[in-house]
């Protein structure tokens, strides 16, 4: 991993743990496997805690490091540094992207109840008149009871937002092409078509995998479909949103957003999105930030203590999955 994350993410009490775990040197983290520092301790090394910034474990790496037997990935994706040469050697992954994707589902809870709310609009007209002003009259149509919320991936962030969404008084949708009509309705929402969903919902949330296949899912067309005043959310990745055509939608005020993520991932400066009053931007902060990368350090931990018992990994991944996730 990064040497500079290494301190934000593990704390000193998930450290305490890892050690008494496994004989560990708290002082060794490498973001290059090829130095001389790297290639000694690979020669002895039976597991690898890695996170962002950790190089891929190719061929050459695996030669180095002949006792190896699992990755632990104290973050989300692996795609990035799990090889065909780990899959082929038979080493075993584990990843904390189920403990990421609290707080990207909590990100887009409370982006919706805002959202249903008006609150963008409310707060930047109250900002503009600097004064009282009759807003009670002019948002009439805002609230969150039985509002129409669309889910668009049953991935783990998007069944996470499912479930953090149930208690309230809203109508769930969802579009997954891996999921059933019963599975749908077992996790609280009813399955439709990816079109129907666009034009039924007050807010579309978007937790579908960067595929090729998924480039611009939200095109021109569905953005079209969506309802006047509707509010798109993308924690996901800008890939998955015809980009161009939605700042056409957002200029015209007709749609309002809420962006963690865009095209390239840090905006050109004149880039209008920085301005409209109908956007909330952020900058891929949805995901572990702060004290949250403590959450990640520990579910390693957790996954580190399955496998000195013995035991399988809680959250494994598995080389046939890595086709349909982030």
């Amino acid at each position: 991993m990064h040497p500079s994350l290494a301190p934000r993410l593990i704390d000193h009490a998930t450290l305490g743990r890892l050690t008494r775990l496994a004989e560990l040197d708290p002082s060794l983290v490498l973001d290059d496997f090829t130095t001389p520092e790297a290639v000694t301790a690979l020669a002895e090394t039976e597991v690898i805690i890695s996170s962002w910034g950790c190089p891929p474990i190719t061929g050459d790496v695996l030669a180095a490091a002949p006792r190896l037997r699992a990755v632990l990935h104290a973050a989300g994706s692996v795609k990035h540094h799990i090889t065909d040469a780990c899959w082929g050697r038979g080493i075993q992954v584990t990843s904390a992207a189920a403990v990421n994707a609290l707080p990207v589902a909590e990100y887009t809870v409370a982006a919706v109840l805002f959202a249903n709310k008006r609150l963008l609009r409310i707060s930047g007209d109250y900002r503009k008149r600097r004064g009282p002003f009759d807003w009670e009259s002019e948002y009439q149509d805002i609230g969150n009871y039985h509002r129409t919320v669309g889910i668009v991936g049953a991935s783990r962030i998007g069944r996470r937002v499912i479930e953090l969404l149930r208690p309230y008084d809203l109508r769930l949708l969802v579009h997954d092409p891996f999921v059933a009509e019963s599975e749908a309705a077992a996790l609280g929402a009813r399955l439709v078509p990816l079109d129907e969903l666009c034009a039924q919902s007050d807010v579309v949330s978007v937790h579908a995998p960067e595929l090729p296949e998924t480039r611009h899912l939200i095109s021109r067309d569905r953005l079209a479909l969506m309802r006047d005043g509707a509010t798109l959310i993308n924690t996901s990745r800008g890939s998955l949103i015809d980009q161009d055509s939605l700042v056409e939608e957002l200029v015209s005020g007709r749609l309002d957003a809420v962006l963690d993520v865009t095209e390239p991932d840090v905006l050109p400066a004149d880039s209008p999105l920085y301005d409209l009053p109908n956007v909330l931007l952020t900058p891929h902060a949805a995901g572990s930030l702060g004290n949250e990368l403590h959450r990640m350090a520990a579910a390693a931990a957790d996954e580190l203590a399955h496998y000195t018992a013995g035991r399988p990994f809680a959250h494994p991944v598995h080389r046939e999955q890595i086709h349909r996730t982030a």
